[in-house]
């Protein structure tokens, strides 16, 4: 195949041509996936609608965003000079840190060249007679490629919310994951943020510093542990340095979520009350995610799930100094972590400040947004700036913005109507040589996601690989691969608690939005034995056509 002519930096006008791979998206995701393709020898190009890489980090800019996956964990591991030259700086990188690592990475390994940026791909077709793609771009070009691997990334396309009069605010209006890439001051403003999900609870703390005053609409209230962020030391970096294979390796395959973590023996209800109080105190006072590992039926037994609610809500009243104010505070609707939990800083502590006001848009809801208020039912707030912490159209959202036309011309979409469905959450049914990174169906948002990546683009680049060895032109999601799998992401999910909350993970903050519950909750180490013993057994559950070599045809 001929390969297009490399463009770097800011050329993007590309004329037609053709490819053995299209990458759509260049955050952590595509830009591994780019390197792997290149180690092969194979011709890529990769699509990213942003002026540069980095993805989810590009994007999300609000005030105070940081990782919630140590910083020591949420990197690459596929090249040991990396992970020991660069130096993490806390042990939860900041927005502007991990960005600084994209561009780092997209720079040592040379990848900008076959990255075109400010492009957006509108459209993808499969061609049953040649097995290829036609790929359109929104600069207008189309080119042709065997394999379309979709990087779209899970929280990527920002929700605007349906608020009557919003258009019509006088104020500036912000979304966390959309945010500008020049500094926002809310020095001396009145500020309203609507939503109290991860991006607020982190921005929350830092507007209000700035605002004269700061007006928190909240819905649903979410269970957050204190992220007792802290510069690293040395000492704490060199340690992970030196035992880097052995924990990348235990984080693959010895693990539910990728994250390392003490592997609890016993069940919350195993132990008396006053043992059970100490542990959830050191894991509060340690913080970050591995709080709910303390017990290891915490997902699945209610009982035992309580115990480590109702002490999260001791906390929020025991920080919290005004009472009514605490109880909102409180959730009480979903068990808690069957939203993903979140970590934070001063959060709740925030909500003493006396220039902060928690608003409960759940008994009294918006009604509309005016010039300068927003009205609910009970009264008019007014607001010099609105952030918008309204969260993403998750896991589905950015594929759902490309027409994606597979066999007989059936979108994606239109095969997505009542939830998404694929095999392994790596390909689905009727649309050959696409695959998904991370996608639906995959441990991916349940998971380190930079753990769920890099095997995720291994299987991938190992698949393709394979194909080529065998002169093989296509590979597909069998029908009935796929509806098993989709049942077992279900089964699995069914003994959970998870399916109790309405959260992001079953669609329900999208009005309409068929709810299945996306992720794969079996674990990361359980789900890449399963994609291992699919790809050993010649890859069961897919579909392979050989090339059809013209002497052959013509002697037949």
């Amino acid at each position: 195949m001929s390969a297009l002519p490399s463009v770097s930096g800011k050329n993007r006008a590309v004329g037609a041509g053709t490819y053995d791979v299209v990458v759509v998206g260049a955050g952590f995701a595509g830009m591994y996936m780019l390197h792997r393709l290149r180690g092969f020898g194979l011709s890529a190009r990769v699509y990213e609608q942003g002026s540069d890489v980095g993805g989810t980090w590009y994007w999300n800019r609000y005030p105070g965003a940081r990782c919630d996956v140590e910083s020591m964990q949420y990197s690459y591991s596929f090249s040991n000079e990396l992970q020991q030259d660069w130096e993490w700086s806390e042990r939860y990188a900041p927005q502007p840190e991990i960005l600084k690592y994209a561009n780092h990475v997209a720079d040592r390994f040379d990848l900008r060249k076959d990255i075109q940026l400010d492009t957006r791909v509108d459209r993808a077709a499969f061609d049953e007679e040649a097995n290829t793609w036609s790929v359109t771009t929104s600069d207008g070009n189309t080119v042709v490629a065997k394999y379309v691997v979709l990087a779209t990334g899970c929280l990527s396309n920002a929700r605007m919310p349906d608020i009557k009069g919003l258009a019509g605010f006088k104020g500036k209006v912000y979304h966390t994951g959309h945010w500008p890439h020049e500094p926002v001051d809310f020095t001396g403003l009145r500020v309203g943020v609507i939503g109290t999900g991860s991006s607020a609870i982190q921005s929350v703390p830092v507007i209000a510093e700035q605002a004269s005053h700061l007006t928190v609409f909240q819905r649903t209230a979410n269970f957050s542990i204190p992220a007792r962020n802290a510069a690293l030391t040395p000492e704490e970096r060199d340690s992970f340095r030196s035992n880097y294979p052995e924990l990348r390796r235990v984080a693959r395959e010895e693990t539910k979520n990728g994250i390392l973590q003490e592997l609890p023996d016993r069940g919350a209800l195993d132990d008396g009350d006053n043992e059970r109080r100490v542990k959830y105190e050191a894991r509060w006072s340690r913080g970050g995610l591995t709080f709910m590992s303390v017990y290891n039926n915490l997902a699945i037994d209610k009982a035992a799930n309580d115990t480590a609610a109702n002490f999260v809500r001791g906390k929020i009243a025991e920080i919290v100094r005004d009472p009514g104010t605490a109880k909102l505070l409180q959730p009480n609707n979903h068990p808690i972590g069957t939203k993903r939990i979140c970590i934070d800083t001063d959060y709740f502590a925030t909500f003493n400040r006396p220039n902060v006001t928690l608003v409960d848009i759940k008994s009294d809801p918006i009604e509309e947004i005016t010039a300068n208020e927003v009205r609910t039912g009970a009264r008019d707030y007014k607001v010099d700036a609105l952030v918008l912490a309204t969260g993403f159209d998750a896991m589905t959202g950015s594929v759902a913005r490309i027409d994606i036309r597979g066999r007989n011309g059936q979108t994606l979409n239109q095969k997505w109507a009542e939830g998404p469905k694929t095999y392994l959450g790596v390909m689905s049914a009727g649309f050959p040589n696409l695959f998904i990174i991370t996608g639906p169906g995959s441990p991916s948002v349940l998971s380190n996601m930079m753990v769920s990546i890099e095997q995720h683009v291994d299987w991938i680049a190992d698949c393709v690989s394979y194909l080529r060895d065998r002169d093989l032109v296509s590979i597909e999601a069998k029908k009935d691969a796929e509806e098993k799998w989709v049942a077992h992401v279900n089964e699995v999910a069914q003994t959970t608690l998870y399916p109790q909350a309405n959260s992001w993970y079953m669609g329900a903050n999208i009005p309409g939005k068929p709810q299945i519950f996306m992720p794969y909750i079996g674990g990361v180490a359980v789900y890449r034995q399963i994609c291992n013993d699919v790809a050993a057994k010649g890859y069961e559950g897919f579909a392979m056509t050989a090339a059809e070599h013209p002497r052959a045809a013509a002697a037949s």
